[in-house]
């Protein structure tokens, strides 16, 4: 592989990154916009956390992560993890809040990123990633909290619910429609 390609590739999995993460956002801020003030303290049953609650671990380890991401350990030694998991109390504008400052604080740093940072070493928990291991690790683990979100907020609207992609018995004027866009392109 020569040098330009690798640079290429590296370029390709930072936009690629960041596009992710901010679909990630997008998701969990329309499913946000839906709920009153009770809908964040929603759970379908005790054992389950509140969409608070997810709210305030993705903010603690986001914080936690993309502060200083380069140059200390993910696992900030002020970082109370076990405390994210306790209701605060934080009204739905606090916990919007938190939640466009852990996104703000993970976008703004994974921007300063440049292809060369890819392979760069970093730790989380004492243990070293490649910042791509460490990047493609909250992809994962953001993902898996904004989908129990979407789903928490999706089950206490219940019938209310706006869908947020195809609607259900939708997918084929979905397919016709996005059909028609692609041949309008190639007239232009």
């Amino acid at each position: 592989m020569n040098p330009e390609t690798k640079l290429d590739l590296a370029e390709h999995v930072l936009v690629q990154s960041i596009r992710d993460f901010e679909s990630l956002k997008k998701l969990g801020d329309k499913s946000l916009a839906q709920l009153s003030e009770a809908g964040f303290r929603w759970v379908p049953d005790p054992e389950s956390n509140s969409i608070a609650i997810i709210i305030n671990h993705l903010h603690g380890n986001m914080l936690s992560r993309w502060t200083d991401f380069l140059t200390t350990d993910g696992e900030k030694p002020d970082r109370n993890r076990d405390a994210e998991f306790e209701d605060d109390g934080a009204s739905s504008a606090e916990l919007i809040a938190r939640w466009e400052q852990g996104w703000a604080t993970l976008l703004g740093t994974l921007k300063t990123l440049t292809p060369d940072d890819l392979l760069r070493t970093v730790t989380i928990r004492g243990e070293g990633h490649t910042v791509v291991q460490a990047v493609h690790r909250q992809i994962s683990h953001y993902g898996y909290h904004v989908g129990q979100l979407v789903y928490a907020a999706k089950a206490y609207r219940s019938s209310a619910w706006r869908t947020l992609s195809i609607p259900k018995g939708g997918s084929s004027a979905f397919n016709a429609a996005k059909g028609e866009e692609a041949a309008e392109r190639h007239k232009g």
